[in-house]
C-alpha cells in the first residue's frame, strides 16, 4: 500500500502561489525618424500622426555620424529625430507596427518618386524601466517577437538615471537621446497615474 504525504495545514500556507499571467501595463509608442530632406521628414510625420494619433513630445534635430550603415541606401549628412505619441498601446503590438512602418517607409519612397528609401522609420516601446526598440535584424541579445520582428532593449530607467547596456546602439548613449526619453517616460508616468486614478473612481 503506498504511502500518501500530506502536508500540515501551515506548510500548505507558506507555499507561494502559482504566479498568474496578466495583461501587460499598457506602453508609450516611440519612432525614430532617419532622414536627409526636411520634406521627407515631415511627411514621415504626418503619416505616422495619422497611423496613431497626437503627437506628444518631438526632440531635437540630431547628426545622425557614428555609423554609416545608412549611407549607401539614403545618402549622407543623415539627421535622426524622435517622436512619443499620447495614446498608449499595448506592447504586444510592437511588431505589427515594425511591419506597418516599413510599409509607411515604402509609401513615403513611391510618394515621391524615389528610387531608394527617403525616411527609415525605427518604432519602439517606453515603459517606466525600459526603452525596446523594434528591428528586423537577429542577434544573440535579441528576442524573437513575431513575424520576423525582434525586441532590442536599448536603455533601462533607474532612481540614478539611465543605464546602457553592453549592445546599446553608440548614438543612444548621447545625453541628449536620453534627456528625450527620459522627458517621455515623465509623461508616461504621469499617464499612468491618471489612469491608476481614474480606476479607482
Amino acid at each position: 500500500m503506498k504511502s500518501v504525504c500530506i502536508l500540515p495545514a501551515l506548510e500548505l500556507l507558506l507555499i507561494p502561489p502559482m504566479a498568474e499571467a496578466k495583461p501587460f501595463p499598457p506602453a508609450k509608442l516611440i519612432a525614430g525618424i532617419i532622414f536627409s530632406q526636411a520634406a521627407h521628414r515631415e511627411a514621415a510625420e504626418k503619416s505616422l500622426a495619422r497611423e496613431y494619433g497626437l503627437i506628444d513630445l518631438k526632440s531635437g534635430l540630431f547628426p545622425f555620424e557614428l555609423t554609416d550603415y545608412y549611407e549607401k541606401e539614403m545618402g549622407s549628412h543623415l539627421t535622426r529625430m524622435f517622436l512619443s505619441f499620447a495614446e498608449l498601446i499595448a506592447p504586444e503590438e510592437l511588431s505589427r507596427i515594425k511591419l506597418r512602418t516599413n510599409e509607411l517607409e515604402e509609401d513615403l519612397r513611391l510618394g515621391f518618386g524615389e528610387a531608394r528609401r527617403i525616411v527609415n522609420i525605427d518604432p519602439g516601446i517606453l515603459t517606466s524601466s525600459a526603452l525596446i526598440m523594434a528591428t528586423a535584424k537577429d542577434f544573440s541579445h535579441r528576442i524573437p517577437l513575431q513575424h520576423g520582428i525582434y525586441a532590442h532593449l536599448e536603455l533601462l530607467f533607474t532612481k540614478a538615471g539611465v543605464r546602457v547596456l553592453d549592445w546599446t546602439y553608440p548614438d543612444f548613449k548621447q545625453p541628449e537621446y536620453q534627456e528625450f526619453f527620459l522627458s517621455a517616460r515623465r509623461i508616461y508616468l504621469a499617464q499612468r497615474r491618471a489612469i491608476r486614478s481614474n480606476s479607482l473612481r
